[in-house]
């Protein structure tokens, strides 16, 4: 019988820790989170085509990105995200290997490694005032052994060494206030012809030595009409501006320094002509120039004259002039149609000869084409190809070659503004949309690799078995719901008014639009996004009526400008309404009605003050009638320190007005005197915010009762002088100040005070609870605060018996009018890292224990658990309070490097965190946009309520089919032994 056990428990013994030892890392990358790369709009590119080594296409772009793209097929080969403050003024390459960049203002110039993009060297040069800034970049200027880089900005001109970076001469040229336009070298000449503008009237040209910085000889100009700033450059002495009224373009010729003007009057070249605009390509011995909705090509002659050669759309697009062979010069139109991208390519010298014209299917609506870069190549019959890049009004990047586009980005996805979520359809029976395993053979395979995984006998050929069963079992792609909520689409409005629908599954987007105006007037061709609202959200009717949501679109910065109203149907991405609206923007308030199609209300307020009710019908009016009384919101006006709250008032009196626009009148209003205050912030909880119970037991078995009103308003404040940069400042002159208001009545409920302290502030606020970060001048660190709220107005209540046995009252009706007994507890505690973002974990019920989403100034998130911010942690606490899971108090917040949930990738340029809850508790969705998108499935307090995707199935049954045999087995040997012990 001894024996039987033995052998029973060292079986159970195996089996247990083989069940624990499955844990295989490399076959679970991406099961559940995907990271995404952009770069955003181009705005310069660079091509490098060499014979030798890989073709690449350098790029500059809006979001202050510079990277290098494979020509092939358009993936990244190296990329660097400069700071939000370094804006990318241009870029070029010099020396054949170095691709230099000049940012901030002309201030910051680098050299990076062309292969691998390494930094060579950095060079920060001076500055004394704001200006334009140039770069250049000669092709043919030695200076001993050195080729200088020309730079312009800040008010001086350096001459930089291509080589180390090191700075060969400066020209000061603040004294006289002269602004530099253009910086051009004749051929086979030490000097540089540097001409620029004096107080925009006068024209100057100076002639430097390229090996000295010292000027030769200057000489200037005084054009009576002044200049209006636009430039283009035709040849190495020769330039064509345009005038202050945009009606005269100005011929400035400086050959041999001596300077020469030109007039031309527009109307002269085109009849009703009206402003002018002079356009970006360069051209050689030629300029572009935008009038009357249409673009001429005006020919530049030797002595000046200017001839009107060609004119096209004024939707086209061109590109800078090329050289190509023969000692001839190309550029690129190309202008979108439909469906389709023309791309014609001629030589300046001969408009007539075409060397190339394509036209282009393309599979999306893209807009119009902004920018153009052209690039040529010999073909295998000797003849020139050429390829274009091209830049969409969505933002997207395209590249053109031989009648295709070889491949494209949809960079617009760099520039996300706001995102919600949306479900998918429901699987209709009989509908299967992903393959499934079809045989117990097949069944039985694959539990088997399983089984060889757990066991650490799979080899590198089961693993990528193993993860490709799994993806395929998984269904993670699939475009219907799935039981768990893993499967969702979030939708994410850009810039550029794109709406994309990203899969939860690989981040794949499923559809994409592009936000128009019905009317397509020309002050409103392209309206820019503002927000994205769910519209409609069918529960009852999820077989029959899809979901959709609202875009809100305007019609120029301005927030007065007229606003376009979308609505998309979320399964297919078609638009199923739109429409122009009279009146401006400020603010968009979903109200918690539905109507009988379960359409979400909207009230939308204008400049005027009034409110605009949505969805526009007699149902709709009737709900909104019934609750008249009961609507209220806030306004802030973060400029002059002032926060309003209003209420419903009339209906709209007027012969413009309708039955669906509402007065408003104002109820209080919180003023901060600007000598010491200044809003830097202001945060409420989210709208769908789900709590599950709003009783706490405290360690005395007392009961506290969260205060989850959902009409509190986080404001930050911060004094003036202490809203400029960290440090900018001494501890004694800022003072950070944090309120809790009630938007109904105006009362401050709470006031926190931090002596010492500056923004900015980032926070995150959640049932009762809020948290936020500032910055400590005192203790030159970075801290963060908890402030819990608790509604002490129900004494009666806290015995804990009363809540268990249902004694308790919690039916009395609870006014904000009435004044509130609180309690808050506040602590605060160091932290480490500067942040950019917070989020906070949100599930199905909020039972799941919540987590901080900390977006780090490195562009990592850092999940952080909110006991570490409970403001009830003492240095000693007592064996109820670590019965109830709080932690012993420290000063700062620990970072726990295995707590990053982007585990070694960045989220370039993090801007915002996105949570939305799965139907599963413990599992929350986690969404990051910035220069990229970061997704992954998250679990709080782990995976309680479900088994993992990995779980060996087959194992288990082998495991108790082990267990039953070793009980079967020691039952027939203890039978034995019995027996036999009879017998003696």
């Amino acid at each position: 019988m001894a024996m039987a056990v033995r052998v029973y428990l060292l079986l159970f013994v195996f089996l247990s820790s083989a069940i624990v030892s499955f844990s295989l890392y490399e076959d679970q990358v991406g099961l559940m989170d995907w990271h995404q790369r952009y770069i955003g709009k181009v705005k310069h590119a660079v091509f490098h085509t060499q014979k030798t080594g890989r073709k690449r296409v350098i790029v500059s772009t809006e979001e202050n990105v510079v990277a290098s793209l494979d020509l092939r097929r358009g993936e990244i080969f190296w990329r660097h995200v400069l700071g939000t403050k370094d804006a990318i003024d241009g870029v070029d390459i010099a020396l054949g290997k170095y691709v230099i960049t000049l940012s901030s203002q002309g201030s910051m110039l680098r050299a990076w490694n062309l292969p691998d993009g390494q930094m060579v060297w950095e060079t920060s040069l001076h500055s004394a005032q704001q200006s334009k800034s140039l770069l250049s970049v000669p092709i043919n200027l030695k200076v001993d052994k050195d080729y200088p880089i020309l730079v312009f900005g800040g008010g001086y001109l350096h001459a930089v060494s291509a080589v180390d970076g090191e700075v060969l001469w400066k020209k000061d040229f603040t004294a006289e206030g002269f602004e530099v336009q253009r910086v051009l070298q004749p051929p086979e000449s030490s000097i540089i012809y540097v001409l620029g503008f004096l107080h925009s009237s006068e024209a100057v040209v100076y002639q430097i030595d390229s090996k000295t910085g010292e000027v030769v000889a200057q000489k200037s100009m005084v054009f009576p009409g002044g200049f209006s700033g636009e430039i283009s450059s035709v040849s190495s002495d020769k330039v064509v501006v345009l005038d202050s009224t945009r009606s005269i373009l100005v011929t400035i010729g400086f050959l041999d320094g001596d300077i020469s003007f030109q007039k031309t009057r527009i109307s002269e070249l085109v009849e009703d002509s009206g402003n002018a605009e002079i356009l970006s390509p360069l051209l050689s011995n030629m300029l572009a120039v935008k009038v009357n909705k249409r673009t001429i090509f005006v020919r530049v002659g030797g002595n000046g004259k200017l001839e009107v050669v060609d004119s096209l759309s004024d939707e086209t697009a061109m590109s800078d002039s090329l050289p190509v062979a023969d000692d001839q010069v190309a550029f690129a139109s190309v202008h979108h149609e439909g469906s389709k991208i023309h791309l014609m390519v001629k030589l300046v010298d001969d408009l007539d000869n075409v060397l190339l014209r394509e036209s282009i299917q393309m599979d999306q609506h893209r807009g119009r084409v902004h920018k153009v870069f052209i690039n040529n190549y010999i073909k295998t019959d000797r003849s020139n190809g050429f390829r274009a890049l091209i830049v969409m009004e969505d933002h997207s990047l395209l590249l053109l070659q031989q009648g295709a586009i070889v491949w494209s980005r949809e960079e617009g996805l760099a520039s996300v503004t706001d995102v919600t979520t949306a479900e998918l359809p429901v699987e209709k029976d009989g509908v299967s949309v992903a393959k499934v395993e079809h045989t117990l053979v097949d069944w039985l395979k694959g539990h088997m690799l399983k089984l060889k995984g757990s066991l650490l006998l799979a080899s590198p050929e089961d693993v990528v078995a193993i993860q490709e069963m799994r993806m395929k079992s998984s269904g993670r792609n699939k475009l219907t719901r799935d039981h768990n909520g893993f499967r969702k689409l979030f939708i994410a409005l850009t810039r550029a008014g794109k709406l994309f629908a990203l899969h939860t599954g690989d981040g794949r987007i499923v559809w994409s639009m592009l936000l128009t105006s019905p009317s397509n007037s020309e002050a409103c061709a392209r309206p820019s996004g503002i927000s994205l609202y769910q519209w409609q959200v069918p529960h009852h009717h999820a077989m029959d009526e899809n979901p959709s949501v609202l875009v809100v679109g305007r019609c120029g910065s301005d927030s007065s400008a007229p606003a376009v109203l979308s609505f998309v149907d979320v399964y297919t991405g078609k638009e199923i309404s739109s429409s122009d609206i009279a009146h401006s923007v400020v603010q968009v308030m979903p109200l918690p009605f539905t109507d009988s199609t379960e359409q979400r209300l909207h009230l939308i307020a204008d400049t005027d003050g009034h409110v605009h009710l949505y969805p526009k019908t007699s149902e709709a009016l009737s709900i909104f009638q019934r609750e008249f009384q009961n609507v209220y919101w806030y306004t802030v006006e973060g400029d002059d320190g002032i926060i309003r709250g209003h209420a419903m008032k009339s209906s709209c009196a007027g012969e413009t007005a309708d039955e669906y626009c509402f007065t408003t009148r104002e109820l209080w209003t919180v003023v901060f005197p600007s000598e010491s205050e200044k809003i830097i912030s202001t945060l409420t909880r989210k709208p769908n915010e789900v709590v599950h119970t709003q009783a706490k037991v405290s360690t005395d078995q007392d009961v506290l009762y969260k205060y989850v009103s959902r009409n509190l308003l986080f404001v930050a404040t911060v004094s003036p002088k202490g809203a400029g940069e960290i440090g900018s400042v001494t501890p004694e002159e800022s003072a950070l100040v944090v309120y809790l208001i009630d938007t109904i009545t105006g009362r401050i409920l709470h006031r926190l005070s931090h002596q010492g302290c500056q923004g900015p502030v980032h926070a995150v606020f959640s049932e009762n609870w809020v948290v936020y970060h500032y910055f400590n001048l005192r203790a030159h660190k970075y801290e963060v605060t908890v402030v819990e709220i608790y509604d002490q107005s129900r004494a009666e209540n806290k015995n804990v018996w009363k809540l268990i046995l249902g004694k308790h009252n919690l039916t009395a009706p609870i006014s904000s009018y009435s004044r509130p007994e609180m309690l808050t507890k506040s602590q605060s505690y160091f932290f480490s890292q500067s942040v950019k973002t917070i989020a906070v974990t949100s599930t199905a019920k909020g039972i799941t224990s919540k987590q901080l989403l900390i977006g780090t100034m490195g562009d990592q998130i850092l999940a952080l658990d909110k006991r570490f911010v409970d403001p009830r942690r003492t240095l000693n606490p007592s064996q109820a309070e670590k019965e109830e899971g709080i932690i012993p108090l420290t000063d700062s917040l620990p970072i726990i490097p295995q707590s990053y949930i982007t585990h070694s990738l960045k989220v370039e340029g993090l801007r915002g965190i996105v949570t939305a809850p799965s139907k599963l508790e413990s599992t929350t969705h986690v969404f990051a946009y910035g220069v990229d998108l970061f997704y992954t499935r998250l679990a709080p307090s782990k995976t309680y309520d479900s088994l993992t995707d990995d779980f060996s199935y087959a194992l288990l049954l082998i495991t108790i089919v082990a267990l039953v045999a070793a009980i079967y087995i020691t039952w027939v040997l203890s039978e034995k032994k019995e027996l036999s012990e009879k017998w003696r």
